[in-house]
Order: C-alpha cells, then sequence, then structure tokens
C-alpha cells in the first residue's frame, strides 16, 4: 500500500514531527546535551519508521516536499539579514582572525572530504558532502547543498549529508570540553573577568516583536529571495552552466540589504523577528527534508562515511591546538574560543554555545568569545563557506 500525502498534507506532518521533536529534546538528556536539532530528531524518527515499514512491505509514503525549497530561502534569508557590517567592527581583529579560520577549516574539511573519496572510490561530491557543507554547514547545510547536488545526479548525496551533519554534532559536542581542559591545564590558563553573563546578542536592546516590525521584516526577507532567486538565474546564464542555487544567492542579497539599510537607519531590521522567522524556518525545511530521506541509501556508505568524518574531527583538533589558540592570543580567552571552533566547526552555534557553557561555568567567563563566536557562527561563517562549497562543487560537478 502507498500513502500519498499532498502539499498540504506533508507540512501538516513536518510540523507535527517538529513539535515531537521538541517534545523529545525537552524529555530526553542525551539529546540536550549533544544540542541535537529537534527537526533532526523529529525527521529522523518518522525516516526510520517509513524506512521498515517499506522493508516489511506494508507500507511506504510518497511526499510532496514542493515547499521545503520556500522555507530554505527563507532561513538562508534571515542569516544573510544578521550579517552586519557593524557586527565586524564591534569584534575587532580578532574577529577577523577568527573568521578567517574558519573559512580555512572550510576549505581543508572540503579537501579531506574530496581526497578520501578518490581513497574509497566514490564520487567527489560525496565525499564534499562529508566536508564543509555538513560540518561547518550542519544539518541546515547537508540539506540545502544535499538537494542541489542530487539536482546534479549524484544520488544518496542528502542522505550523506544529513548523516555526516548528525555523526560531526555529536563529536563537536563530546571533544570542546577536553580540548579546552588541556589547553588551560597545559598552559595554565585563567579567567581574569569577573563572573557576568556576557553572551552576545543582536536583539539586548531591541523594542518587543510588534505586528509593525514583524512585517518589515517579512518584507526584508522576500525581497532578499526575490532577489536572490533572480541572481541565481542570471549568475548560470551569465558563466555558461556555473551552479549558484538560489538560497545562496538569496543569502548574499539579503547582505547587501541589510548593510545598505543600515546606512539609512540602522533601527529598522529587528533581529528578534528575523531570529523568530528564521528558527521556524530552518525547522520547517529540515522536518519536511530529513522525513523523507531514504535511510537505505547511505547503509553502503557508513565506513567511508565514519573515516572521513573522524579524520575531519582529528584535524580540527590539531588545527585548534597548533594554529587556532596561538593566534587568537594563547590566554583563556582563546581557549574558550577553541571550544566554541570545535562546536560549529562539526555542528552548529548551539553546540558552540553549549561547548563555552560548560567550560566558562568551571574555569571562569569570557567576554570575548562570547561576542565573537556567536557573531562568527551564527551569521559571518557562511558567508566565506558558501564561495569555497560552490566553487568545489562546480570544479567536481
Amino acid at each position: 500500500m502507498t500513502i500519498e500525502l499532498n502539499q498540504v498534507t506533508t507540512l501538516f506532518l513536518a510540523m507535527a514531527l517538529f513539535l515531537l521533536g521538541n517534545l523529545l529534546v525537552r524529555k530526553i538528556g542525551i539529546l540536550q546535551k549533544f544540542c541535537i536539532p529537534a527537526p533532526v530528531v523529529g525527521g529522523l524518527l518518522f525516516a526510520i519508521l517509513a524506512t521498515i515499514l517499506k522493508a516489511t512491505g506494508l507500507v511506504s509514503f510518497t511526499l510532496d516536499t514542493s515547499l521545503q525549497n520556500l522555507f530554505m530561502l527563507t532561513f538562508f534569508s534571515t542569516v544573510g539579514l544578521g550579517a552586519s557590517f557593524a557586527l565586524i567592527k564591534l569584534g575587532g581583529k580578532l574577529l577577523i582572525i577568527y573568521w578567517a579560520a574558519c573559512a580555512f577549516l572550510a576549505i581543508m574539511q572540503n579537501a579531506i572530504g574530496v581526497s578520501m573519496s578518490y581513497l574509497f572510490d566514490i564520487h567527489p561530491l560525496i565525499g564534499m558532502m562529508a566536508g564543509a557543507v555538513s560540518m561547518e554547514g550542519g544539518h541546515g547545510g547537508a540539506t540545502a547543498y544535499g538537494t542541489t547536488v542530487e539536482a546534479m545526479g549524484i544520488d544518496s548525496a542528502f542522505s550523506i549529508g544529513i548523516a555526516a551533519a548528525t555523526f560531526g554534532l555529536v563529536a563537536g559536542g563530546l571533544i570542546g570540553g577536553p580540548l579546552v581542559k588541556y589547553l588551560i591545564k597545559k598552559h595554565d590558563l585563567k579567567s581574569t573577568e569577573v563572573e557576568e553573563s556576557f553572551e552576545y546578542t543582536a536583539e539586548a536592546h531591541e523594542p518587543a516583536i510588534s505586528v509593525d516590525n514583524f512585517t518589515m521584516q517579512a518584507f526584508l526577507i522576500v525581497t532578499s529571495m526575490a532577489g536572490g532567486s533572480l541572481l541565481g538565474e542570471v549568475f548560470t546564464n551569465v558563466t555558461n552552466g556555473i551552479v549558484l542555487p538560489n538560497y545562496v544567492g538569496a543569502m548574499f542579497v539579503a547582505v547587501i540589504v541589510r548593510n545598505v539599510v543600515d546606512r539609512f537607519n540602522g533601527n529598522i531590521v529587528h533581529m528578534r523577528s528575523i531570529t523568530l522567522i528564521g528558527d521556524v524556518a530552518l525547522g520547517i525545511f529540515l522536518s519536511m527534508a530529513l522525513m523523507s530521506i531514504k535511510l537505505w541509501e547511505v547503509a553502503g556508505l557508513a565506513l567511508p562515511l565514519l573515516v572521513i568524518v573522524f579524520v575531519q574531527v582529528v584535524f580540527l583538533v590539531l588545527f585548534a591546538i597548533f594554529v587556532l589558540f596561538r593566534i587568537l592570543g594563547k590566554n583563556y580567552d582563546a581557549a574558550v574560543m577553541c571550544a566554541g571552533f570545535a562546536g560549529h566547526g562539526l555542528g552548529a552555534t548551539p553546540n558552540a554555545m553549549a561547548n563555552m557553557a560548560a567550560v566558562t561555568a568551571r574555569y571562569g567567563p569570557s567576554r570575548t568569545a562570547y561576542l565573537i563566536v556567536p557573531i562568527v557562527g551564527a551569521f559571518l561563517i557562511d558567508v566565506v563557506s558558501m564561495p569555497i562549497i560552490i566553487t568545489t562543487m562546480n570544479l567536481f560537478s
């Protein structure tokens, strides 16, 4: 028997799984510890159930996920609208160094993934899906680029990306604490700051959400989405077929929109509304993507995938200890930023914040780390990683 869900019922299922995931994350401690996103939990549960039902010959599902692209465009537009040049100025020299380190990490993650794909005799783009796409990009990047790579004819790219992102997320949560503990003990580091909350939030001094400011943010997002879609089409036509996905174009247009708007009026962009819209859009598009994943497609690639992710983790740890820690100043703040780097370099910004929270709760606060890591991890990292990923994708297509 085949159960077919139309556009509306597929959206209903995605939101129901999103809410189920939220409930399970609140109730199950290990999911909270490793910062596993709620839509990943709900979506994967349905994917596992669908796989079992299909394998036993009872039921198969046909889903209409045509709305997924809309929510994906929305999310990446909100990322771009958060990338204010004023934030870069606020972070100073250390932010630029940290940001450049993230760009270098993206290059190396793709180099590792692609080079190891030849070792295992798999397509280079499959290796790329276990690179910066799913490591620095997390589940959002794996979903977005996986869809694009599959459209280029690479079967199971999306499933590989999601699996790699999940492994990376867990690894990022596991290694952050031990990494910083090693640095602190080896160099006898101590916090020199008074205990206080230093986490940077762009929403700190904004007014509450209202119909007016929420509607304005929706307009800015839709403007970025429309401009990005047009930019992607024009770029592909002008370059004779080089792929620039519409969600990449939307993010870059959103960066331009944000900074042009800020020059005229710094109060127009309302990050509370932007963040709310982005979180909901990300949750729905991830849930919709994961619930339609074909788990049986990745079974044969489990070993290569695990080996590639293991090498990614080893490289990041070595880079953080011997390079990043040193160029950030070889002090306590640098050690805490290495914890954040491990979190979002292998998973997501919530992972980075959880790592830093665990470290600072034990060893003391770090104003610098709590300023720089969220700004780069939440907004700026995609600005540098996207061109690297797109270049790799077109080189090996």
